[in-house]
């Protein structure tokens, strides 16, 4: 989190946004009341006068209604096209045509406010706003909820809450706050469960941008944050469950699911199976981004780290390959000053100096002498992995040129 103080965009200089804010201000009444209040059907005849009147006050509430149409249409493809800072802003403004067109205390602005919310976490990555939005909707959204008789109505209303409450959940565990963030996931978890049930047989709303398989993943990170580790196992089993059925078992999506459900096995202290999870996210990077990427250098840091947590002598030479193989994927990837190269290279070092590699040496001293050259390479390796420590440890990514290659040559050596 940042420490800076949290603040709210403005849009004061769209003119656009001004008109919006003018109009809005005079439209006090909901349009779908204006026109009868203003103009009454009961009691006698119009005069053509008041007919004319009547349809220019139509004609002029129908701008705001049109541009709101087209705002999220434009939102929609702004998000396909990744322009997250655009698009939350389109967001704001479907607020206010939402307000203009329907009023503040209609369901439909509150599930403008919803998608609003669901944006600045999503799209920014702000949960302060995101939280604040969401509450501001909530209360809307429950009272019309309860008054509801169209099932249409019903269903986007449902859709909103699950909306609303994920944000809400989310927002709290980005924030530390793991019960907060469990309760409200599980009051998104019931409102899918009854939008699940009304849609059964028709068609739910097109609108619905919550998934099934983000909210179990949330829930069980929830779980997990508040050390229910069976639960939260029980989440991410059925996430993956959803994954496989949708996309296969080869998909990208299922490296995460793997490395936290390998994360909660260790926790559980079921080393064996939390180095299988492990070795299936492995096997996924290799398929998909080849040996020596990023991704699969990431994966085989933690296999070596699930290696040496099993504490099974078996164990220690297979972490050692996998730390030497993460090493050499980061530096062909990355470059061999990459902070993640220097810090896979640091983690190697603490696991040698733990495993008693430096007695190593002084046996290899006294088999075949200082100056003999596997003395001599493993005091170099030693050498240089401690200064990666020490400088990593002060500054990431400053490195003297040079010296990782020559770390990596006395590695594969």
């Amino acid at each position: 989190m940042r420490a800076s103080p949290i603040r709210i965009p403005t849009v004061s200089n769209d003119t656009e946004w001004d008109f919006c804010f003018h109009l809005s201000q005079q439209t006090k009444i909901p349009t779908y009341q204006q026109t009868e209040e203003l103009y009454p059907t009961g009691g006698s005849e119009e005069s053509e006068e008041d007919t004319k009147a009547k349809e220019k006050t139509i004609d002029c509430m129908s701008l705001p209604r049109e541009k709101l149409v087209q705002s999220q249409k434009k939102t929609a493809q702004l998000i396909k096209e990744k322009m997250n800072t655009q698009a939350n802003q389109e967001l704001i403004r479907c607020v206010i045509l939402s307000r203009i067109t329907f009023g503040e205390e209609h369901w439909k602005c509150a599930q403008a406010l919803a998608s609003l919310a669901y944006g600045y976490l999503t799209l920014r990555g702000l949960p302060a706003q995101a939280k604040k939005h969401a509450e501001s909707a909530k209360n809307t959204l429950l009272t019309w909820k309860g008054k509801t008789t169209s099932d249409k109505e019903k269903k986007e209303i449902l859709d909103a809450l699950v909306m609303l409450y994920y944000t809400l959940g989310v927002a709290w565990l980005l924030q530390n706050h793991g019960r907060e963030a469990y309760f409200n996931l599980q009051k998104a978890e019931r409102n899918m469960k009854e939008l699940k049930e009304l849609c059964k047989g028709g068609i739910c709303p097109h609108g619905l941008q919550v998934s099934e398989k983000d909210l179990t993943v949330a829930l069980g990170r929830a779980s997990l944050a508040i050390h229910r580790l069976n639960l939260a196992l029980a989440y991410f089993e059925k996430a993956v469950g959803n994954v496989i059925a949708t996309k296969g078992d080869r998909t990208s999506d299922l490296v995460t699911l793997y490395e936290e459900m390998a994360q909660i096995e260790q926790l559980r202290r079921n080393h064996d199976q939390a180095i299988q999870y492990l070795q299936q996210a492995h096997s996924i990077c290799i398929s998909l981004f080849t040996e020596v990427s990023p991704q699969t250098a990431e994966a085989s840091v933690l296999l070596a780290k699930a290696y040496t947590m099993s504490g099974e002598a078996r164990h220690m030479d297979v972490a050692e390959i996998y730390f030497i193989k993460s090493i050499s994927a980061y530096q062909t990837a990355l470059g061999p000053e990459d902070c993640q190269t220097l810090m896979a290279i640091e983690d190697f070092y603490k696991w040698l100096i733990h495993n008693g590699k430096k007695e190593c040496l002084m046996i290899q001293v006294l088999l075949y002498g200082s100056e003999h050259s596997k003395s001599r390479g493993t005091k170099n390796v030693l050498t240089l992995l401690q200064r990666v420590s020490n400088s990593s440890s002060r500054w990431r990514r400053k490195a003297t040129p040079g010296r990782w290659d020559s770390v990596c040559k006395v590695i594969e050596a």
